[in-house]
């Protein structure tokens, strides 16, 4: 997942060596989804800054891992990084549901449909996280 992320968000590439830095005497794979959960903070920290060009690509690739990515890289494309970033917007809920708006712009309509999901499933519906296809 990293390799395209880093291609079309080449600004994330210090954040991620620092992650495989930190991770590098670990036994096994390096947790990605604390990779997924510090690519969230960046795009966050982006859209704070203004700097939404490379938004395009990123949430098309995230599309892409919602729509052609197998079982594992769906969820960490939801659970890793929408939820993510639905978590680090804000805790002022006014302010979140703007910033909200401003990332729901550029999702897919698969990323879009799990980014509503999310906010069902912590607005209370267990069973919003369900793949029911629709």
């Amino acid at each position: 997942m990293f390799p395209a992320v880093l291609e079309v968000c080449p600004s994330f590439e210090t954040k991620w060596l620092e992650f495989l830095e930190d991770w590098q005497n670990e036994p096994g794979e390096p947790p990605y989804y604390v990779a997924l959960g510090d690519l969230a903070r960046h795009l966050v920290a982006s859209l704070d800054r203004g700097e939404t060009d490379d938004f395009p690509a990123v949430f098309a690739l995230v599309e892409k891992w919602h729509v052609k990515g197998n079982a594992y890289v769906r969820e960490a494309a939801t659970i890793g990084l929408l939820e993510g970033i639905q978590n680090n917007l804000s805790h002022d809920f006014d302010a979140a549901t703007e910033r909200s708006q401003e990332f729901e712009a550029f999702l897919g309509p698969e990323s879009l449909r799990w980014w509503r999901k999310l906010y069902k499933f912590w607005e209370g519906d267990s069973k919003a996280l369900r793949d029911d296809g629709g």
